[in-house]
């Protein structure tokens, strides 16, 4: 009985075929190679379907057929994926490095979660984003972790539950928000670069920006109403302490000792 693999990579892809080109050459130039690579395909006419056929060898399972969206082939991945952490590195998405992996795996071993920092491709330049050792509800409140820099166990998603396909844009961010906030999950940080994240996605749309806060608030008002006071009241003091260092006396009476630097 074959060996159940430590790492499943999940490509999803609709006709782009040149994202796609660029993210299986990042994946097949791995030097680390024990993981099962899934591309899922939503039945592309743009010559993406000819590309996978091209590397049929390379590719453990793909198919190529209509979805209803990116979230319903994301949960197409982690149906047919046997590995025990997942990662989703979907179409123009890269590896950071040839030995990322094999720099990683080794820190996959218990938590549910595992994050590293991304690079963000923004015109030709890489913006690095360093997430916290930490994570605080804040931080998925008002931020989120990419979830090409995430590998996740795959029973995470029976107990949290898998991508929400009613949500057009942000079940990547549910997903983490109730893992770690609402069923507590293990999870740590690892001080690596992980991936490179093609910042032309549809949650990077300027257009978009409206639609990703109405489903985050239908989010937090569904499942984290109750911290929405207290959440409220910590942001009223932070924005209070921040304007009092700026105030001029109070800085003059830090200088004189007559204060504590805060």
């Amino acid at each position: 009985m074959p060996r159940r693999p430590l790492i499943s990579i999940i490509t999803v892809n609709l006709n782009d075929v040149k994202g796609l080109e660029r993210t299986l050459k990042s994946v097949f130039e791995q030097t680390w190679q024990e993981f099962e690579f899934i591309v899922i395909d939503g039945a592309s006419s743009d010559g993406s379907k000819k590309l996978i056929e091209s590397h049929n060898e390379k590719i453990d399972r793909w198919v190529s057929e209509p979805d209803s969206g990116i979230y319903n082939a994301m949960n197409k991945g982690i149906e047919m994926s046997t590995g025990r952490y997942l990662l989703f590195l979907n179409s123009g998405d890269l590896l950071n490095t040839n030995d990322i992996l094999e720099e990683s795996y080794g820190h996959l071993a218990h938590e549910e979660i595992i994050y590293f920092n991304v690079l963000v491709e923004e015109k030709d330049q890489l913006k690095l984003i360093e997430y916290p050792q930490q994570l605080r509800f804040s931080d998925l409140l008002y931020g989120t972790v990419c979830h090409q820099s995430v590998f996740i166990r795959k029973e995470l998603f029976y107990k949290a539950g898998k991508y929400d396909e009613t949500l057009k844009i942000v079940s990547d961010w549910k997903f983490l928000i109730i893992s770690l906030f609402k069923e507590n999950c293990t999870y740590k940080k690892v001080d690596l670069q992980l991936s490179i994240v093609n910042s032309e996605g549809i949650s990077a749309l300027a257009e978009n920006e409206s639609l990703i806060l109405a489903e985050r608030e239908k989010v937090i008002q569904d499942h984290f109403k109750a911290f929405l006071k207290e959440v409220e009241e910590l942001n009223d003091l932070k924005f209070l302490v921040e304007n009092l260092k700026k105030s001029r006396k109070i800085n003059l009476l830090v200088r004189l000792g007559l204060l504590k630097k805060f």
